[in-house]
């Protein structure tokens, strides 16, 4: 039986009740079978134990790193970025990490290895992408906000990107960046910080996987959980193996570039196919997840809308490919090929 109350608005006329006026919905309440990202899963995607490749160092950062996350940011993730609002509290528990500048020694930055500083961005990125961004961008890019925000986007939400405008701009002979001539000069930054957004995706695809595990060993359909249904079990091994393969990827271009091997292919191609293997890690995720894949409280839709920037930002997928592809051919193909006004006909 459905019972239709009244209530009165301002001028005391009857109206019926509206949705709208409830109040949020506690997944938690609504939905007991499974545990919300907000209590967030345990690490479950280190199958190849790629934390032994660490050193002491590193893996004491790693640790402390995915703590601060787990506990500060996962509690409050999910109520801003459908607000699209930055969390500023969060702030000085991101500072007092010490990872923000990455590998810039002094002015106050950690002078972290790249690999130190990779591992740190994973493990912000797996429980909020956004975070990691923020992080990064502060770190390699601007220090400063300079732009308007950009509304109705539907991924990295929290992030308060802005559209600049520049016009008209002088720069003094004596405000130049030293040895840089041409754009062709900002590869060797782009090179570096590709490295550093490839291991965003990492990061977000170890959070989806661990996400996913416990919801299927929670969640229970037909007597059984779903974690033992056949396909489930298929979907999880081939995200997990995505997850060690994009893993081991980026560490060794980490380990490149510390030796001083890395090309610009190298890096775009790491950049390039970690993002794809990502994508094809988030959807099989919100697959395994059901109805509750659309929403963000569980994380996994959560990660699929955030990875669509990350899939574009520091050049396309299909730029990237080029990068690599004329690294290996010996042939630039950005601009197609002259058509020749003559038919050959």
């Amino acid at each position: 039986m459905t019972v239709h109350s009244q209530i009165q608005d301002e001028t005391g006329r009857s109206v019926k009740p509206s949705y709208f006026s409830s109040p949020p919905l506690d997944v938690s309440v609504a939905f007991p079978q499974a545990t919300p990202a907000s209590t967030f899963p345990p690490l479950a995607s280190d199958y190849y134990q790629f934390n032994d490749l660490l050193s002491p160092e590193e893996q004491a950062l790693r640790k402390k790193v995915r703590e601060c996350m787990e506990k500060e940011v996962a509690p409050i993730m999910a109520e801003y970025w459908e607000k699209a609002e930055f969390p500023f509290q969060i702030v000085p528990k991101l500072g007092a990490l010490h990872i923000s500048g990455g590998t810039i020694k002094g002015y106050g930055c950690p002078g972290l290895s790249l690999t130190g500083s990779a591992i740190a961005m994973a493990e912000v990125a797996r429980v909020d992408a956004s975070c990691s961004t923020f992080i990064l961008v502060h770190s390699s890019l601007a220090m400063l906000t300079i732009a308007t925000k950009i509304p109705n986007k539907i991924g990295l939400r929290i992030v308060q990107n802005g559209d600049i405008l520049l016009k008209e701009v002088f720069v003094l002979d004596e405000d130049r960046l030293p040895g840089v001539n041409s754009f062709q000069d900002t590869s060797k930054v782009l090179a570096v910080s590709r490295v550093m957004v490839a291991w965003q995706p990492i990061g977000i695809s170890m959070g989806v996987y661990d996400m996913c595990a416990r919801y299927l060993k929670e969640r229970k359909q037909f007597g059984a959980p779903l974690a033992a249904f056949q396909i489930n079990q298929q979907k999880l091994a081939r995200m997990l193996g995505n997850i060690q393969a994009m893993t081991l990827v980026g560490w060794r271009l980490c380990k490149l570039y510390e030796e001083g091997k890395m090309t610009p292919g190298h890096a775009s191609l790491g950049k390039s196919w970690i993002t794809s293997m990502a994508r094809e890690t988030a959807a099989l995720g919100r697959e395994l997840l059901g109805g509750n894949g659309i929403l963000a409280d569980f994380l996994v839709a959560k990660a699929f809308c955030d990875l669509e920037p990350i899939y574009t930002y520091e050049g396309t997928y299909d730029i990237n490919s080029l990068v690599t592809g004329r690294e290996i051919t010996g042939f630039a193909s950005f601009k197609p090929a002259l058509v020749s006004q003559r038919s050959r006909l």
